[in-house]
């Protein structure tokens, strides 16, 4: 009895040690997909975001930048500088819809790493609808506020109201403890793969296929031992206690992604635990919320280092877009819910337009519009 209970221990030891080293890899993946993209589009992201005066341009602009370096901090943090820059490269009134179409922008990971489920049609349906929650959420909200700040400017007014509270504060830097186990690992990837060709479109080309290779195969590892490792102990303490209820949830997601200081990260973690059936749509959408609050902060810190009150402005339209999306759709989430969940058995059933999606909605029309636009 004692042997078995002995081999049980252990096997549940070995489950847990490989879990933890299939998470190191799964992180490692999406921060290296982040630095491909970077690789291959940072440069290009800041030459378009001053490209346009045109709302609806500089809303796609926005969705390509943020796709293009994978993260919707970086893309504002990039327009934060441009307003604070002396030459005024870009007024305050050009760059709201860029950060709107940044908030879209951003779920370009979570969606990507949906589709490493796409061989498991059960698992693929419920992880597309988990990731695409966070796409329709945002979808909707622009739908409302952009025509609404177009209108009444009230996101503009109210943020050049709320800069003048911040404007004599002095901006910190929050050390992520993710960012700082992960980025080792990244950078001897890289640096190794400079070696061999330094050029930049080399180490980004090897690195994307590097990084969506891990990807996948941490991904599938992650939801198989998932299901042994978190069934029990793991999975109660999750249901009652970590998303118990929607405030924990959501205040779960501020704060989680506030330390780690990205959101494509803390909710593509997510969508691994809803394809594997362990979490549900409705148990991650606050989760989500707060996760779009969190990731506000990086730029907040940004305008704040830079004592310029436009730039602060421009930093808190983030921080009120994000808190009006929740206080509208959180009451009505069972709309984005609703339409994640039948845009996920639709994909699952036409699996090959998940990867259309992704191209077409986040690369292709964007960049297209894009170049017309420079055209």
């Amino acid at each position: 009895m004692d042997k078995a209970k002995q081999e049980d221990s252990g096997k549940s030891l070995l489950n847990i040690v490989l879990f933890l080293f299939f998470l190191y890899l799964f992180l490692v993946s999406i921060e290296l997909l982040g630095t491909s993209f970077k690789l291959f589009g940072k440069d290009f992201a800041e030459t378009i975001l001053s490209t346009t005066s045109n709302p609806l341009i500089g809303l796609f602009i926005g969705i390509l930048a943020t796709s293009m370096v994978q993260s919707s901090s970086a893309t504002t943090s990039i327009v934060v500088g441009m307003v604070a820059a002396p030459v005024n490269a870009l007024p305050l009134a050009n760059a709201i819809p860029i950060v709107m179409g940044a908030n879209i922008g951003t779920t370009v990971t979570n969606t990507i790493v949906s589709i490493g489920h796409i061989t498991r049609p059960q698992e693929f349906r419920r992880a597309f609808a988990g990731a695409t929650v966070h796409d329709f959420f945002n979808l909707l909200s622009v739908a409302i506020f952009l025509p609404l700040e177009l209108t009444t400017h009230y996101l503009e007014h109210s943020a050049l109201f709320l800069q003048g509270l911040f404007a004599n504060i002095g901006g910190i830097k929050i050390l992520s403890p993710l960012k700082s186990i992960v980025k080792p690992m990244v950078h001897l990837i890289k640096d190794t793969i400079a070696r061999v060709n330094p050029d930049d479109r080399f180490v980004a080309s090897v690195c994307l296929v590097l990084s969506l290779t891990i990807l996948f195969l941490s991904l599938t590892r992650l939801v198989s031992l998932m299901k042994k490792v978190i069934i029990g102990k793991i999975e109660r303490l999750m249901h009652n206690y970590l998303f118990a209820n929607a405030l924990r949830s959501f205040a779960l997601g501020i704060a989680f992604t506030a330390i780690v200081q990205s959101s494509s990260v803390v909710t593509s973690l997510a969508v691994p635990l809803v394809g594997a059936g362990i979490l549900s749509i409705e148990q991650i959408f606050p989760y989500t919320l707060g996760s779009n609050i969190g990731t506000t902060v990086t730029a907040l810190l940004a305008s704040l280092v830079t004592q310029n009150p436009t730039a602060i402005a421009t930093a808190l339209v983030h921080l009120l877009f994000n808190i009006s999306g929740t206080i509208l759709w959180f009451p009505l989430r069972i709309v984005p819910i609703t339409m994640a969940k039948k845009f996920g058995n639709l994909m699952a059933q036409r699996r090959i337009l998940a990867l259309l999606y992704v191209f077409i909605a986040f690369y292709g029309i964007p960049l297209l519009l894009a170049l017309l636009t420079r055209g």
